[in-house]
């Protein structure tokens, strides 16, 4: 990481703390996908971290190297620890062997996070995937890190999936002066989906499964030494011991969970009075969705704000005149002494990336996992395919192609915030132009891929550099099309909808008089519901007189 970007990071941390960790992840079992596909999302939902692709290329150190860990959030230098003698290629959270890797930070109990130690949680993330081939590898290698090293991180959850099974593992640290964590990871069933958003979910576990769950040897026993638990073995919950819930863990996070399950499940509106924080009847790890699960399926989830249910941030009236669906922060405020709260939905404005990955055992590994990626919100973004072979990063998702504090022409970020941000104002109306080109774009990836594929695939059998050449390019493009397709998306918008106004189209074309002027344009004003609240607020000080 540049100098200048670790300063602005710094810097913005001071400005904003504790909100660098609010992400959302979505999984997917390879028998509850529409393809067998094995699917985990992330978001990397922060205020502070910019949208860029990362990428380390496959490479051989010689014994004795070392390698400077930085934390991810603030790049803050945290120490040495041995290098891989042979580390793996990766593109993003996805490598070469289809290992992908998200999280989700939970906090947990503050008293148990050691500042001290060296690996952090994003550390965590990305050493595992230079270094792995398979999830249980990655989750051996994680938790043998934070045991030699120390773990500096709050409470998280991971997302850790192959082409074959996903796992969730959940840690937290020792505190200050006991190196290492206690964590636990269980298997997703391969016919159900599971989430996770910010609140510790793994509660009872099986102690005697081995294949299906794996846990550290003193997450009990430890628990007992601080007081935190005193029943038997088998009551023992890792949530309610390591982070217990309150209300704000429920509705700021918990909530995001429904939302998704309940696209997937009808019987998910039992637990909204636990949503509303009137009973304890928590939302099971995992369900079995009433259909089949596909990337777009997943893509769309990531978009979510409660839209048609009783928590719709477009209908309270924080979304002002024009349903919009975003809350500024804080999430709390008072008025009169009480507290409130904003909802807090997957979708969110602070985005710095999003990705879905993808992974398929029967497909060579350079075919079979693509990471569909996004930067900024993903309600306004595209999922644009990246293939965990590719051998460079397109220029608009390029790390060091401007920074939070340096505008840059060329980055995606920049131009999805741009869009996004104008969207924020007229948001109804601007949505629905945003939506049909990310549609078009998305659904032409979707028709692509197929022939895509074949092509990589038979150009494999002759070559594999050939394929990975042709990955890379196809990947390139899509990118580069999305990019430019976002800048005329951004003009387009500016010209039809600039100072409140909305201009006539006809047959896709701006409407002009017989003289090319354009036409008298359309001037909706506010909703009715808008405008009651106004003179609810003001009576007759607006009023007509006559």
């Amino acid at each position: 990481m540049k100098k200048n970007i670790i300063l602005s990071l710094i810097l913005l941390l001071f400005l904003f703390p504790g909100q660098i960790n609010a992400c959302t992840g979505l999984l997917v079992g390879k028998s509850a996908s529409a393809d067998g596909s094995t699917i985990i999302s992330y978001s990397a939902d922060s205020h502070v971290l910019y949208g860029e692709l990362y990428h380390w290329p496959a490479n051989a150190y010689p014994k004795g190297t070392m390698v400077d860990i930085r934390e991810w959030d603030s790049g803050k230098y945290l120490g040495k620890i041995a290098q891989a003698e042979q580390t793996y290629h990766v593109v993003g959270n996805i490598n070469e062997y289809q290992v992908s890797i998200g999280e989700t930070t939970f906090g947990g109990r503050p008293e148990l996070q050691d500042t001290t130690s060296i690996v952090d949680y994003g550390s965590l993330m990305y050493l595992a995937l230079q270094r792995s081939k398979t999830a249980r590898e990655a989750l051996q290698i994680m938790t043998n890190l934070v045991d030699e090293y120390g773990y500096c991180s709050a409470g998280e959850s991971f997302s850790v999936a192959d082409p074959k099974e996903i796992w969730i593992l959940e840690m937290i640290g020792k505190g200050t002066g006991k190196k290492g964590a206690v964590w636990v990871a269980v298997r997703i069933p391969d016919d159900c989906i599971s989430a996770h958003a910010n609140q510790s979910r793994i509660r009872t576990f099986p102690l005697k499964d081995k294949n299906n769950c794996i846990y550290s040897p003193d997450v009990i026993s430890f628990a007992r030494e601080k007081g935190y638990f005193s029943g038997k073995d088998s009551e023992f919950s890792f949530s309610d011991t390591y982070a217990p819930e309150d209300f704000e863990a429920v509705r700021f996070c918990e909530a995001r969970v429904w939302s998704f399950f309940r696209r997937y499940n009808t019987d998910m509106d039992q637990y909204l009075p636990y949503l509303e924080g009137e009973n304890k009847n928590r939302l099971p790890l995992w369900i079995k969705p009433d259909k089949k699960v596909s990337v777009q399926d997943i893509q769309n989830a990531m978009r979510d704000h409660y839209e048609g249910t009783e928590l719709d941030m477009t209908k309270d009236p924080g979304a002002g005149p024009f349903e919009c669906p975003y809350r500024w922060r804080p999430l709390t405020y008072k008025v009169n002494g009480a507290e409130y709260f904003n909802e807090r939905a997957i979708a969110t404005q602070q985005t710095g990336f999003t990705l879905v990955a993808q992974m398929r055992e029967w497909l060579p590994n350079e075919i079979g996992g693509i990471l569909w990626f996004g930067v900024d919100d993903a309600a306004s973004n595209v999922y644009v395919p990246m293939y965990c072979s590719i051998t460079e990063i397109p220029i608009c998702f390029r790390q060091g192609n401007g920074d939070l504090l340096n505008y840059s022409p060329t980055s995606a970020f920049w131009i999805f915030n741009r869009v996004a941000n104008m969207a924020y104002g007229k948001y109804n109306y601007m949505i629905k132009d945003i939506r049909k080109i990310q549609q078009q774009l998305e659904m032409s990836f979707v028709d692509n891929q197929l022939s895509v594929e074949k092509t990589a695939s038979e150009m494999y059998l002759k070559d594999k550099n050939s394929a990975v050449a042709f990955l890379t390019r196809y990947s390139a493009e899509q990118a580069e099309l999305t990019f430019d397709q976002w800048q005329k998306l951004d003009e387009y918008l500016l010209v039809k909808y600039i100072d409140g106004n909305i201009k006539k189209e006809k047959d896709g074309k701006f409407e002009t008089d017989k003289n090319g002027s354009p036409v008298t344009p359309l001037q909706p004003g506010y909703s009715k519901n808008f405008y009651r609240q106004i003179v609810e607020e003001t009576g007759d000080k607006l009023k007509l007189k006559d």
